[in-house]
């Protein structure tokens, strides 16, 4: 059974930082993409980030560009987000999902579609006060 653990949420204040983590289980990470992506309420769920575990490489979008970082420890079969500078409109719950297909696409805003994961995580909450 395949599972994703997100963890590491939590409340915050303006301009502090968080570091989400993403136990995986059931598949090896190192094969794998791992992408991060936020909902907020009456929002869509949009895609922040992701990492090809193999070699990796990272894509970020506009939103957390210059204030996030997205690695993968495959020893652990874990990733994280760190998460910076982080502001109000950061509120939101974060989720983690997994697959193979951003290996087919090149690199690009493409491979954070959210259509394009198969496996997910249940998602942590992070709240920013200003």
């Amino acid at each position: 059974e395949v599972q994703l653990q997100a963890s590491g949420g939590g409340l915050v204040q303006a301009g502090g930082s968080l570091r989400l983590s993403c136990a995986v289980s059931g598949i090896p990470l190192d094969d794998y993409a791992i992408a991060w992506f936020r909902q907020a309420p009456g929002k869509e769920r949009e895609g922040l980030s992701y990492i090809r575990c193999r070699d990796g490489s990272a894509f970020y979008a506009n939103s957390v560009k210059g204030r996030s970082t997205i690695s993968a420890d495959n020893a652990k079969n874990t990733a994280y987000l760190q998460l910076d500078s982080l502001k109000p409109e950061d509120t939101a719950v974060y989720y983690c999902a997994a697959d193979l297909r951003p290996y087919d696409l090149k690199e690009g805003p493409l491979n954070l579609r959210r259509r394009l994961y198969h496996y997910w995580g249940q998602g942590t909450q992070v709240t920013v006060s200003s």
